[in-house]
C-alpha cells in the first residue's frame, strides 16, 4: 500500500481513532511493585538514589503495600535488608528474618495482595556474593541447598511465589523439589531467567546493601553482549520448572524479551531496573525530559516487547497515570 492510496494519517487525526487502533494496552494489571524490608518500628530511610522509594520498617512497608493495593496493583516483591550478615547468608533461610516476617504481616493484613518473595543470598551474606564462597570462587552446587532452603522459608512464611534471583545453574530444578517435597507444589516460581550482569543495577545495590565485596557477578550472571546464551538459560528454567520467566534488565534488553516471548509460551516477566527508573527520575529533576510521558512510554515499550508483567519502581506512579 502506497501514498496516496493509503494515508495511515487518517486513522491517527483524533484520540478516539488512536484508542481504537491501539495495539498495546498497558494496564494497572501489569505492575508489580518491589519493596525493601527492613527490621525496626516506624523506619523510612530514603533511598538517595531512588526518589520515592525507602527502606521501610514492616509497619510502614504495610502502608505502602495497602496504597499499592487499593490502586489495582496486583502484587508487590519483596527484597530483606537484615540485622546481621555471615559467610552463609543464614538470615535469609531463618524463620523470623526480616522477609519472612514481611510476608506473614502482609498475608495477614492484606490477603488478597500477591506477595512474591525474592530468592537470593547477596543481602545477607558478608562477602555480597548470592552464593557460598571458597576463596575467591562462588561455589554453584554448594549453594543451591540454602537458595533452596530460603525459598521453602518463604513458602511456609505464606509467599503466594518465589523468585530466585542468584543465577545459579539447577536452582530451579532444586526449589521445586523442596517445594513439592513439603506439600507446597501451589507455590509457583518466576525465575530469573535470563539475568544479565548489567551496570544498571547500581542504585539497588545501595537500596538492599548488596554489592559484592570483591570481584564482581560476571562468573554467574550473563554477559549483556549475548542473546543466544538467554534462550539456554531460559530454556533450562522452564525445563526445570519455572512457570514465569523474567529478563533483567528491561529497557536495554528489549530484543531479548521479545525472543523468550517467541520461543516459550510461558508467561514473561521483565524487570525495570533501578538504574533505568534512577535515570529517569534524574532527567526530569533537570527538567531535561517530561517524566510521567517518559515513565508511560517506557512502560509502554516493555509490554510491546513481550512483557506480561512489569516489575518497576514506577509502579504507584504509573497505577495513578492509568487511573487518571
Amino acid at each position: 500500500m502506497l501514498f496516496p492510496d493509503y494515508r495511515p494519517r487518517r486513522l491517527r487525526q483524533n484520540e478516539a481513532f488512536r484508542r481504537m487502533i491501539r495495539e498495546t494496552h498497558l494496564t494497572v494489571d501489569d505492575l508489580i511493585l518491589p519493596l525493601f524490608a527492613i527490621s525496626g518500628q516506624n523506619v523510612r530511610t530514603p533511598i538517595e538514589s531512588m526518589p520515592g522509594h525507602f527502606q521501610l520498617s514492616i509497619d510502614q512497608l504495610i502502608k505502602t503495600a495497602t496504597s499499592a493495593k487499593n490502586l489495582g496493583i496486583p502484587a508487590v516483591m519483596l527484597f530483606g535488608i537484615p540485622d546481621s550478615k555471615d559467610p552463609l547468608g543464614t538470615r535469609a533461610y531463618a524463620a523470623d528474618g526480616i522477609v519472612q516476617t514481611a510476608v506473614r504481616t502482609i498475608k495477614d493484613k492484606l490477603p488478597e495482595l500477591v506477595v512474591i518473595t525474592d530468592v537470593c543470598l547477596c543481602q545477607y551474606t558478608d562477602h555480597g556474593h548470592c552464593g557460598v564462597v571458597e576463596g575467591q570462587t562462588i561455589d554453584n552446587d554448594a549453594s543451591l541447598d540454602l537458595l533452596a532452603r530460603t525459598a521453602l522459608s518463604h513458602a511456609k512464611a505464606g509467599a503466594d511465589m518465589v523468585a530466585p534471583s542468584d543465577m545459579m545453574d539447577g536452582r530451579v530444578a532444586e526449589i521445586r523439589n523442596i517445594l513439592d517435597e513439603n506439600n507446597f507444589s501451589q507455590v509457583p516460581i518466576m525465575s530469573y531467567a535470563a539475568k544479565y550482569c548489567s551496570a544498571y543495577y547500581g542504585p539497588f545495590r545501595s537500596a538492599a546493601d548488596s554489592a559484592p565485596q570483591f570481584g564482581d557477578r560476571r562468573t554467574y550472571q550473563m554477559d549483556p553482549a549475548n542473546a543466544m546464551e538467554a534462550i539456554r538459560e531460559v530454556s533450562m528454567d522452564v525445563e526445570e520448572g519455572a512457570d514465569i520467566v523474567m529478563v533483567k534488565p528491561a529497557l536495554a534488553y528489549l530484543d531479548i524479551i521479545c525472543r523468550v516471548r517467541e520461543e516459550f509460551d510461558l508467561p514473561v516477566a521483565a524487570y525495570n531496573v533501578s538504574g533505568e527508573f534512577a535515570m529517569i527520575k534524574a532527567a526530569e529533576k533537570m527538567g531535561w525530559i517530561d517524566g510521567p510521558k517518559v515513565m508511560l512510554e517506557t512502560l509502554t515499550a516493555i509490554k510491546r516487547s513481550g512483557a506480561d508483567m512489569i516489575l518497576t519502581y514506577f509502579a504507584i506512579d504509573a497505577a495513578k497515570a492509568l487511573k487518571a
